[in-house]
């Protein structure tokens, strides 16, 4: 009787296969990996001004542009379409892109948020996170279609920082703290901000989370919408 032949091994397939790079596995893999071990490069920021009013602080930053990685999510509550949009960012720059690179970290993921007539906000979210230094003059294209490289203008906004595992009601909460606390001398979009999370899901302590309600309107920011 002749052996029974075993399975051909396939060829791995660069930017698909392999840690880092192969389906489901292989990216999850591929992403832990790149978020434990790798520097985290913080948006690069100078600081303007600070204040403090109601026993909330907060600043006015300059923040610089460049490449965003950028996918938006509708028709889904804002914590969830947060989720996941952000799990499809950590996976490109863990290696689910057509380079099969781990690119390293970079912080925060910022969430543009739309408010609803009651505060609440929409279903409807855009989600950047800046490409790594190394890669910003040649970012790797994503292996998943939803993602979209875009290029994000420098622009002038406020900051108040709080922590923990911050969801809708906190972005909400402190967006509106920020908002009071500023009072009607700033110029500034009312219909839409940033949420910012800087921190793992695996931190459990002194995570970092800022809100960015107010924007100096000398800078141009359809390009956010």
């Amino acid at each position: 009787m002749r052996a029974a032949q075993r399975p051909r091994a396939l060829p791995l397939r660069p930017g698909r296969d392999g840690p880092g790079r192969a389906g489901p596995d292989g990216n999850m893999l591929g992403m832990i990996k790149n978020s434990l071990l790798s520097t985290v490069e913080t948006w690069p920021y100078r600081v303007l001004s600070k204040g403090e009013k109601e026993q909330l602080s907060y600043e006015e930053r300059e923040c610089e542009g460049g490449q965003f990685a950028v996918v938006e999510v509708t028709g889904k509550p804002f914590d969830e379409a947060s989720k996941e949009a952000a799990l499809k960012l950590l996976k490109y720059v863990g290696g689910s892109n057509d380079k099969g690179a781990g690119m390293g970290m970079t912080a925060p993921v910022s969430i543009t948020a739309f408010p609803a007539e009651d505060g609440s906000l929409q279903q409807k979210v855009k989600v950047y996170l800046r490409i790594p230094n190394q890669f910003q003059a040649s970012p790797p294209c994503p292996s998943d279609e939803s993602i979209k490289i875009e290029e994000r203008q420098g622009m002038t906004i406020y900051s108040t920082q709080f922590g923990g595992y911050a969801k809708e009601v906190d972005y909400v909460n402190y967006a509106a703290k920020l908002k009071t606390a500023l009072g009607s001398e700033a110029a500034y979009r009312k219909d839409f901000y940033f949420c910012n999370g800087y921190d793992p899901p695996m931190k459990p302590y002194g995570r970092r989370n800022e809100v960015f309600p107010n924007w100096n309107l000398k800078k141009q920011l359809k390009h956010l919408l």
